[in-house]
Parts: C-alpha cells; structure tokens; sequence
C-alpha cells in the first residue's frame, strides 16, 4: 500500500485527480471504476477543471461505476446515474456508449448481475478503481458479511449505510433499502485501486482497513492483499493510523 497524506479535502481531490488524469494521458482507452458519494465530487470537479484546459481527454475512456440504488431509473434525481451525469459525465466528452452503470429498475437480480460481470469481463477487466470508504468500511456496497462478495450481487443496506445517505434524501424513508453492487472479484482484479478518505468519520474505518486483520467485517481490508493500492486522506482520516 502507498499512503499519500493530504493536508485537507481539497489537497486530496486534487492529489487523487492527478492519478487519475496520468492514468487516461498514458492509456487514453483506459477503463475507470469510478464511485459516486460526497467524497469523489472534489476529484470530477478537478477533472472537469483540467478537460476544459485541455489537459485530458476522455474520448476513449470507458467507465464502469460500482453500484446504483434498486429501484430507481436513471432520470430519478437520487439515481446513481444522475450524479454522474451532474457531477462529471455531463462536463467532459466521454462518450456515453462507454458509460455503464447497474440497472436500478432491473427486478430479476440474477440475471442484471450476470450481465454487469459480463460488461466489465467484455471490456477486459479495470485499470484504475476509484473507490471511498464507508463509516463501516464498506466499498461500493459491499457491505460488512461473514464472506467476502464474489461477483456483481444485490445488497440489503445496514442501517449505519442508510443512515449516512440520509444526507442525499428529503427523509431517510426515501432511502433505498437494496442497491446492485459490483463485487470484490472485480475490484481485486482491478490492475490499480485509488482509495479516497476524508473526515473524522472516516478514521476508524481506515484504522481497521489498512492497520488490522483481513476480515469480511471490514469489507475495504481485503485491499490489504491487493499488489497496487494508493490510499489518499486527509489529516482527519488519518488520525487513529500509525505516523509511519
């Protein structure tokens, strides 16, 4: 693991957005796993910043984002979809035949996460995962499990998870309970994972991910066993992990 401290939010998304711009400049056709959440905004508005300035293209770039709410389409203000849409997607020229996300109005689980394995398999796996981390150290959706996920799959939220995207939602009744998610196949087998954390909230998550034992408890310490992973936080994530 390669820990870059950040003095704060804005000094992480611009850290974390240079890995990302570096990855599309030497492969241009470069597939990206990117999230959605508060944390990554920083990083698209910095892309988005460094497009119009003309230092990246993403004519070439494919996208395939970790999860989306069940439930919901893609026009629902609250989808997936559309935080991508009008947080990064609508701003650059990636072209929207190589933007894929879960289908939320999918009913048959089994048949939407077969397909979504089969998009990242068609275009030959991740180059660079972009991933947060949740209060209870989940990434995508994977939530904490007595396993580890494999594949694409259906997840029933906890309660710590809905709780936090209340912040998204007029009532936290509106919160969807189950979201598709890719799983940690797909990101294990990701040649670069970037690993964003901002916050006090975050610390101890980061503490169990990078500092304490492998365990499905703590979905993001399975990233331990990954051979390229850059973990990018600020001072106030960082703050329960060891100075060196």
């Amino acid at each position: 693991m390669r820990l870059i401290r950040a003095k704060d939010y804005q000094d992480m998304s611009r850290k974390a957005a240079n890995i990302i711009s570096a990855q599309v400049i030497l492969k241009p056709e470069s597939v990206l796993g990117l999230a959605t959440g508060s944390t990554p905004i920083g990083i698209y508005h910095q892309l988005i910043d460094w497009y119009k300035k003309g230092d990246v293209d993403f004519s070439r770039v494919v996208s395939i984002n970790l999860d989306e709410y069940c439930g919901l389409s893609d026009s629902n203000p609250q989808s997936y979809s559309r935080f991508m849409r009008e947080h990064f997607f609508d701003y650059i020229n990636i072209s929207p035949a190589n933007i894929f996300l879960p289908d939320g109005t999918q009913t048959d689980s089994a048949l939407e996460c077969a397909r979504y394995d089969r998009v990242i398999v068609e275009h030959g796996g991740i180059d660079l995962q972009l991933l947060g981390i949740g209060r209870n150290a989940h990434i995508g959706f994977n939530e904490p499990d007595v396993c580890f996920s494999r594949g694409t799959h259906q997840v029933t939220l906890t309660e710590s998870t809905i709780a936090a995207n209340t912040r998204f939602f007029e009532r936290v009744e509106q919160v969807p309970r189950q979201a598709y998610s890719v799983g940690m196949q797909a990101i294990m087998q990701a040649k670069k994972i970037l690993l964003i954390a901002s916050g006090a909230d975050k610390a101890e998550a980061l503490q169990k991910s990078f500092f304490g034992p492998v365990t499905p408890q703590v979905p993001a310490s399975i990233l331990q066993l990954h051979q390229d992973v850059t973990v990018i936080a600020d001072m106030d994530a960082l703050a329960l992990c060891p100075a060196e």
